[in-house]
């Protein structure tokens, strides 16, 4: 990848990723079903070096100890998560991209959460929680 562009609904919010993506993800935790209102949220992680805002400061809601979501103040459009935990990396949501099919998710994460009624029909390993220290639970649907 040499370079992606993104931006929210409105457009007062536009970003450019310079470097590689580190993973592609569909997150099924309810925190980020609850951000998104939607039963899955997809994210691009990339190295925080790699990123940056080329249009407008979004706002910032610290939605747990450790956790900020960045969105538009204008459209309400979702951004960016930032975590303590990896604070060398943001995850952009996927759709927030000029050409969302540019990337590819690589697995799923958080599918001891997901809604009963939701699958994605892939192959793609699943992770209780996250690839960190675990196995897959399994590879495609349940």
């Amino acid at each position: 990848m040499s370079s992606l562009n993104g931006h929210c609904l409105c457009g007062d919010l536009a970003f450019e990723v310079s470097g590689e993506s580190l993973q592609v993800v569909h997150c099924h935790c309810e925190s980020c079903r609850r951000t998104t209102s939607s039963p899955v949220t997809t994210f691009l992680i990339v190295r925080r070096t790699d990123f940056r805002y080329t249009r407008g400061v979004p706002k910032v809601y610290a939605s747990s100890p450790g956790v900020r979501r960045s969105f538009c103040e204008r459209c309400g459009s979702p951004m960016a998560y930032e975590s303590d935990r990896r604070p060398d990396h943001v995850d952009l949501y996927v759709c927030t991209l000029a050409d969302p099919a540019a990337v590819a998710p690589q697995t799923h994460v958080f599918v001891e959460e997901q809604v009963s009624w939701f699958e994605i029909l892939d192959d793609l390993p699943r992770y209780a929680k996250t690839p960190r220290d675990a196995e897959p639970i399994r590879r495609g649907p349940a």
